[in-house]
């Protein structure tokens, strides 16, 4: 049983899985609602499957890169649950999960199409990987400013599928028949489940004591209005 928790993007989400199956999510697309209704939602979940916190066997969390305050929030309540409960910590980079979910959404991400999960930074840039449709890693996670040239050797002899909240805005510099486009994909805590379960299945946890997000880059705090 696992509690897998999705904070690095606008969406806020919170799942339950048990033996690799989800059993409950509960989710919002909304910026800065996080604090406030994280712990909430964890109540739901647990109060709607008659879970007891003690049931759980760990706590999984998408652990970037993402928005600096939404991976801080979502990474506290983690290793907060699990000092308080004695569980594991299990991690999962943000885009892979991301991978996961395009494969299990959507029938575009199939055969040698090659999978470009996107999260929205600032301006014209991105944190994005490259992944074929076993959700295993091509090209390493970086923050990218896109631009018309941006991926032309892979677009030039491979169809990639485009997705997550920093794609839409990078549709039209990206004029290419091979591009594709993924509407309407919203993170989910769900999209963690499969890797969630074989890290918890190898023991592969983490020192929650120790533990950070990953932030990709430093955080620049925005200028106060006056």
């Amino acid at each position: 049983m696992i509690l897998q928790i999705e904070t690095a993007t606008t969406v806020c989400s919170v799942a339950l899985s048990k033996d690799g199956e989800v059993l409950t999510v509960k989710q919002m697309d909304q910026r800065n609602i996080h604090a406030e209704v994280i712990t909430l939602y964890i109540e739901e979940l647990l109060t709607t499957t008659g879970t007891q916190y003690n049931d759980l066997d760990a706590i999984a969390v998408s652990c970037g890169p993402g928005s600096y305050t939404g991976l801080r929030i979502g990474v506290s309540t983690a290793k907060g649950l699990c000092y308080a409960l004695d569980k594991p910590l299990i991690a999962i980079e943000t885009l892979e999960s991301m991978a996961y979910g395009a494969i299990s959404e959507s029938e575009l991400a199939t055969g040698a199409t090659l999978l470009c999960p996107m999260i929205d930074a600032r301006r014209m840039e991105v944190y994005t990987a490259i992944f074929n449709t076993k959700a295993e890693r091509i090209n390493p996670t970086t923050a990218e400013i896109i631009d018309e040239n941006s991926f032309a050797d892979l677009l030039s002899s491979n169809k990639i599928l485009f997705f997550g909240d920093g794609a839409e805005k990078c549709r039209e510099t990206l004029n290419n028949p091979n591009a594709l486009f993924l509407e309407s994909f919203a993170n989910s805590a769900s999209y963690l489940t499969k890797k969630a379960t074989e890290k918890f299945a190898a023991k592969d946890f983490e020192d929650v004591a120790y533990f950070e997000p990953y932030y990709l880059k430093d955080f620049i705090a925005g200028k106060k209005k006056a």
